[in-house]
């Protein structure tokens, strides 16, 4: 069963010995705001564990965004300094440097750009005002690939990624956010689907496969495992070549060929 309570106090304590560890006295946790569930929480997890003063709001719109008034209002709710930086000119001139070099935007590209953009703003603002990066994603999320390589998915110190989205809202009714910053229902922001419908099944399903190891849907559950094989690659640190390694391995081959010499 899962006590909301006692994860909630127990993220708390964790930021705050993040900061201890990572961080002078004073710097302010940024977090790129835009009304839904996840930065919901995790803004009000940071203003409770941190203080509002050290908490600093980045909201920012491509264009027209519709639902813009709902990030402000929790801005004004948890009583944090916040900006409004929208990124469509940065988004655009971006798109006319890659036409102008004779390549097309595609959908991949149209549907990643923004969130690589928002990380770059959010790090740019962090820069200014002495900061660290929270990264806003969820366990669920996370486990269909369903957030954007160094976009969404990056940051200084994650609170909520291994939590399920259901998880998430009951962290936020623990701290006693209002329902329209936990249950307002996400959309991918491009096409106008939710999340839901672009995924092909509902959180509540996905959270308990995580959780349970139970899908009832055959073809749902091959899908999850696909979508969860083939986003692996989002969470898994940067492969490097390691000479070190190389180095051991020919040192190994080498040996292995010695007692493999019939001279011997």
């Amino acid at each position: 069963m899962f006590d909301a309570k006692d994860v909630k106090g127990r993220i708390v304590c964790w930021i705050r010995e993040w900061f201890g560890d990572n961080a002078s006295a004073g710097t302010k946790a940024v977090i790129g705001i835009s009304g839904g569930k996840d930065s919901s929480v995790v803004c009000a997890l940071c203003v409770e564990a941190l203080g509002a003063d050290r908490v600093f709001g980045v909201l920012m719109p491509n264009g027209v965004q519709g639902d813009i008034d709902v990030a402000r209002a929790l801005c004004t709710a948890l009583d944090i300094d916040y900006v409004e930086i929208n990124i469509e000119d940065a988004v655009q001139g971006l798109y006319g440097g890659i036409h102008r070099a004779g390549l097309e935007v595609n959908d991949a590209a149209a549907f990643n750009t923004p969130a690589r953009v928002r990380m770059m703003t959010l790090y740019a603002v962090s820069a200014i005002v002495g900061g660290r990066v929270a990264n806003t994603c969820n366990l669920s999320e996370d486990w269909v690939g369903y957030s954007t390589k160094f976009g969404d998915s990056a940051g200084d110190f994650s609170p909520m990624s291994d939590l399920t989205v259901g998880e998430v809202k009951a962290v936020g009714r623990e701290l006693g956010l209002a329902s329209e910053f936990i249950d307002k229902v996400p959309e991918d922001g491009l096409c106008g689907k939710t999340d839901e419908d672009s995924l092909g099944f509902s959180y509540e399903v996905l959270d308990r496969y995580i959780r349970e190891g139970i899908c009832e849907d055959a073809e749902v559950q091959a899908r999850i495992d696909r979508l969860h094989e083939a986003g692996r690659h989002k969470l898994e640190p940067m492969p490097a070549f390691r000479l070190g390694e190389m180095n051991e391995q020919n040192n190994r081959n080498e040996w292995l060929e010695h007692l493999e010499d019939p001279r011997i």
